[in-house]
Parts: structure tokens; sequence; C-alpha cells
């Protein structure tokens, strides 16, 4: 996800590049009036809320609008992201935005400032008062606007530009030069994204050998948590020789033991260009963690792949395996698979109907030859790489 704030004085040609954004990057466009009338037309609570106080007279307060915005990022779940146009408009504004953008477990990327002269924002807006008939269009007005424009902006890009995510271009070249500027600005913003893959599926999926196979492809890290754990086991730690025990009673790990392991996984591998997660995170618990880690790192989950095979071929799956040099402990005996299989449902299935809410969960058909699967992956992975750019 990239978010953007575009500014720039009347006439800069905010509404141009705007459309040239929303379309390159699938971004969902938030101008605050246009939101408003939304709410009005519908009648919704906040509709009916701003509507009473425009018919005292009154401005429409920060807390309503906050309470929009926060409504339509939240019902827009598959944008690649958000173009703020006319907000923030004060620094109070700035403020607002920055803790919602904390709620919400994201950031503004940057704010892109179409830098145009006055003399060439008021030829401009006079030019097209001469076929758009808007009244406002006259040298008087327009002066006024940009003079109101320049005092009540300059408290919000000074606010930017201590934050560092301030990016000012030159709105006085070509159309197309000011478009090029801005891809630039995005592409460098998009480049500092990882790509940060989980692969949900029951044991005896696949998950482990096309998790590994995809990471190959692709030149991301592949973390799974358990071969973190059989490590420990190789190495017949205190650690492993308590994780073998907790294998063989057919239970799950406890995060005290999975987190630290993780945390120093990332750490090593701080040249990565994204991650792919295996067996984490498996509860609820672990998603927030997750997203907290990654948050951190100034990341976040990119793309959700579940990995649907049927219960009984599942069983086949994991009782062959049993026979082979991978079984792991609770493959010894149909009682624990499906013990396993159970505490699986239990306590992972919340975790992907929590991830279903805020991403596009992508379901592959695990059934099939393993070159077959592969491709299937490999076709959401390209399309989660299409999305981070």
């Amino acid at each position: 996800m990239i978010n953007i704030a575009l500014f720039g004085p009347p006439g800069a040609g905010k509404g141009t590049q705007s459309s040239f954004l929303i379309e390159k990057y699938d971004l969902f466009y938030i101008s605050t009036g246009d939101l408003l009338r939304k709410e009005l037309a519908e009648e919704t609570k906040l509709g009916l809320e701003a509507k009473s106080i425009i018919a005292a007279g009154k401005l429409v307060s920060d807390e309503i609008i906050v309470q929009i915005i926060e409504k339509t990022i939240k019902e827009n779940p598959q944008a690649n992201g958000f173009l703020f146009d006319g907000f923030p408009r004060t620094y109070i504004q700035a403020y607002i935005l920055e803790g919602l953008m904390i709620k919400l477990n994201t950031s503004l990327n940057c704010l892109i400032s179409i830098e145009v002269p006055e003399d060439e924002s008021v030829s401009r807006l006079l030019n097209r008062g001469l076929t758009s008939g808007r009244l406002d269009d006259n040298e008087l007005i327009i002066r006024n606007r940009l003079k109101e424009y320049e005092e009540k902006t300059l408290p919000v890009l000074n606010f930017y530009k201590e934050k560092g995510n301030y990016v000012s271009i030159d709105g006085n070249k070509e159309i197309t030069e000011v478009t090029s500027q801005i891809e630039e600005i995005i592409n460098k913003e998009l480049s500092k994204k990882l790509m940060n893959v989980v692969i949900f599926g029951y044991p005896g999926c696949g998950r482990g050998s096309q998790g590994m196979e995809l990471s190959k492809k692709y030149g991301l890290e592949y973390i799974s948590t358990g071969r973190m754990l059989e490590e420990e086991i190789e190495l017949d730690t205190e650690l492993g020789r308590k994780i073998t025990q907790i294998y063989e009673n057919g239970e799950l790990v406890p995060d005290e033991i999975v987190v630290p392991l993780l945390l120093q996984k990332i750490k090593n591998s701080n040249t990565a260009k994204g991650f792919i997660f295996k067996g984490f995170p498996r509860t609820l618990v672990q998603s927030y963690i997750l997203d907290g880690i990654l948050k951190k790192h100034n990341s976040s989950i990119c793309k959700i792949i579940d990995i649907q095979v049927s219960t009984l071929e599942l069983i086949s799956r994991l009782s062959n395996r049993s026979k082979t040099t991978h079984c792991k402990p609770y493959d010894t005996d149909t009682e624990k698979i499906v013990r396993r299989l159970k505490d699986h449902e239990q306590k992972t299935i919340p975790v992907l109907d929590k991830y279903k809410e805020i991403h596009d969960v992508a379901i592959v058909n695990g059934e099939a030859p393993f070159d077959v699967v592969f491709e299937r992956l490999s076709a959401e992975i390209e399309n989660g790489f299409k999305n981070l750019r």
C-alpha cells in the first residue's frame, strides 16, 4: 500500500495528475468535499450530523471529517493505496491524519507539492475562465484564492518537511514532464517496500516445499518457523529437546519460543527484498505480533495465499510422509494427525478470517501435481508484485 497527499495551488494541474495517479497505481481518491457530499446524499449517520451543522451555518468539524475518511479507508481494503486531495488543509489536520494512519497500521508515504509561480497560476486560471464559465475565474478572486492557499498550506508543508517526507516538483513544466517527476517519486517510494507473503494451509498441503521454491524464484527470504524449530532439534539444544517434547504431544510451540527465533531470522536478513512466511502466524495473537514486527520495519503483509486441500488427501499425505525422512513427530499415527488438523482449524482459521477483512486472500487449489500448483502460486506472487509497484 502507498499513501500520497497531493498539494498544489489552484491551476497547478492537480486534477490531471490525480487522474494519472489513480489509474497508474490503483489508488483510491480521497477528497473530503466529495466524501462529505456522498455522506449527505446517502443520509448516513455522519451525513445527517454534518447536515445539521451546515444548516446552522457552521463548518463541519475535523472530528466528523476524520470519521468519514476512516470509514472510507476501511470500506476499500482492496485499494493499493490512497490519494489525499485537499486533506490535510491545516497543521492540526496533519496531526489528525498522522494519528489515523497509525490507528490503521499504515502511514503517509509522502506529500508531493506541485510548485507553480503565482503569475503562472493566474494565467492558467484566466485562460480556463475563457471556456469554463466559472465566475471565480477572474484575477481578483484568483489572487485571493492563491493567497489563502499559501497562508493555510505553509504550516502543513512545514509539518511534512520536518518529518522528511515532503517532496516538491516543478509544476511549471509540460504536463508529461510533471507526470514523469511524480512517477519517479512514487517508484522510489515503492522500491523501499518489502514483498511480504504469508502462505496458509493445513499441514500436508505443500506450504513448505512450495514456499522454498517460490523464495528461490523471486529472490525472497523463506521463513519457516517449523524449519527454525527443527534446527534447534538437530543441534540437540536444550530448547530443541523442549520443542521435541511439545511436538510429541501434538501441541503448538508457544510464542515465547517462536518469536525470538523469528526476530533473529529477520534481523539476519536485513538485505532481503521481502519474506515468505510459512507456519507463522498460526494464531490471532501471532497475527498481531507479525503486523507489529513488520510495522517496526516500515513494512506490512503484501500477499496472503491459502492453499486448500481436502481432509482425506491431507491425512493420506501426512501418513505417507511418516514413512520418509521428512517425517514430523505428529505424522506417526492417525490420531495425532487428526488432532493436529483440528488444532489448525481452531486456531489458524480465525487468523485467515481476520485477514480477509483487510486483505484479498488468494485461494489456491493444492490438489494437483507440484508444478501445476507452483504455477498457480507464482501467478499470485506476480500479481502481488504488480500491486506493490
